[in-house]
């Protein structure tokens, strides 16, 4: 049987921290919208700010729909999903409500902080989530799955990149700067890091 939780500590956090990889889904407002699933990995992009809230990197690279359901007035709503490949069996949601804090935000350098070695080039927001329900579920039907290890692809493309050419990556990527469903998605021209 499923519980809920009061708080992201203990066992939790424990379970948290150790998976590889963890999926995020948004949705507009709009019941005609399209709904967002994206799987979310690199170690360090993903830290617990406090027993209620976490934050994970968003990096260039794909679309910005989770950045745009967080934007849009009045919504906010995100679901952030981990899966047990090994070990005892266990699905674990936090529903929360998510900001994007963006790199000409005054909270930015403290954030982005905490990520250490994990930041890197292609950085283009902090996703903050403040859980309001926890809880998690048998997960009696997810397989084992072998972790081999992390990817290096990604951090070593955006790595090649100049400030200048990431930001014009951005700034021509489709569905950037605004949604699917034509929302408002990341602020382009994209924000310059801080010195």
């Amino acid at each position: 049987m499923g519980q809920r939780y009061e708080r992201i500590d203990g066992r939790i956090r424990t379970f948290i921290e150790q998976q590889p990889v963890f999926f995020t889904a948004t949705a507009p407002l709009a019941g005609d919208g399209h709904v967002n699933l994206s799987p979310k990995g690199r170690h360090g992009t993903l830290v617990i700010l406090d027993e209620q809230t976490l934050a994970y990197l968003d990096f260039g690279g794909s679309g910005a729909e989770t950045i745009a359901h967080l934007r849009e007035p009045g919504n906010g709503r995100i679901t952030l999903m981990w899966c047990a490949f090994s070990g005892p069996p266990k699905v674990l949601r936090v529903h929360g409500d998510g900001e994007a804090v963006f790199r000409d935000d005054p909270r930015w350098p403290e954030l982005i902080a905490r990520f250490g070695a994990a930041d890197g080039p292609g950085a283009r927001a902090v996703i903050l989530v403040r859980a309001r329900r926890i809880s998690d579920a048998c997960g009696f039907a997810v397989p084992f799955l072998a972790y081999e290890g992390e990817r290096t692809q990604h951090a070593e493309h955006f790595g090649r990149k100049s400030e200048e050419e990431f930001a014009a990556y951005c700034a021509k990527k489709e569905h950037v700067g605004v949604s699917l469903d034509g929302l408002p998605a990341l602020p382009l021209p994209l924000p310059p890091r801080p010195a």
